[in-house]
């Protein structure tokens, strides 16, 4: 039988809302790397150097291709092998899932960004060109007030997807909203008020 009072106290008690704050600043924190990165590795992919474009096209094809849940996993559990500094107390759930999240919202908003550059005329980069403007001007004054124009509801629904994903960081326990909600089902055994407590949190704090 449904506990209305389980319920309620998980819907307004804290360990559902620091969850929910967890996952918050992870995806902010992620989306706020990953944007300042991509912005130069999206401007590199149309490099006339063909070894920078092919490394970036690689990267995009890694990380984009990779499950999240395997990029999670690699980094969390793999990378340690490979370095003893990443064995050290520093390295903790919330380091791991916002390295390999970041990784992969790079591949992704790096493809976003650099089809908004191209969207850009190139006759603007040119008459900017011709008033003397250098080339960082140009990128800086012309190219990417515009881009980022045409890409902010595509960089909305990347915040939003996001959000969603760093559900996944529940298998390296990071103490996010699933997590949470997992420890406490897992004592009391209750799903569906603490799955509706979740679902209705989640909804609450996300709302976009």
């Amino acid at each position: 039988m449904f506990d209305h009072k389980l319920f309620l106290s998980a819907l307004f008690g804290w360990p559902l809302a620091k969850g929910a704050l967890l996952t918050l600043a992870l995806s902010v924190l992620v989306m706020a790397v990953a944007l300042a990165v991509s912005l130069a590795t999206a401007a590199l992919a149309t490099s006339k150097r063909r070894w920078i474009r092919l490394s970036i096209a690689a990267f995009v094809w890694l990380f984009r291709g990779a499950p999240a849940l395997l990029v999670l996993l690699f980094v969390w559990n793999g990378l340690p092998q490979i370095s003893a500094v990443l064995r050290s107390d520093w390295f903790t759930p919330f380091v791991a899932a916002f390295l390999a999240l970041t990784l992969i919202q790079i591949a992704y908003l790096t493809e976003i960004l650099r089809s908004s550059y191209a969207s850009v005329g190139k006759g603007q980069s040119e008459g900017a060109a011709a008033l003397g403007l250098h080339r960082g001007q140009i990128f800086f004054l012309i190219i990417l007030p515009q881009a980022l124009r045409v890409v902010l509801p595509s960089l909305v629904n990347e915040f939003i997807s996001l959000l969603k994903a760093t559900s996944l960081a529940t298998v390296i326990s990071l103490k996010e909203l699933m997590t949470v909600t997992q420890f406490a089902i897992a004592t009391s055994f209750r799903f569906l008020e603490w799955y509706g407590a979740a679902l209705i949190t989640t909804c609450r704090w996300f709302r976009f």
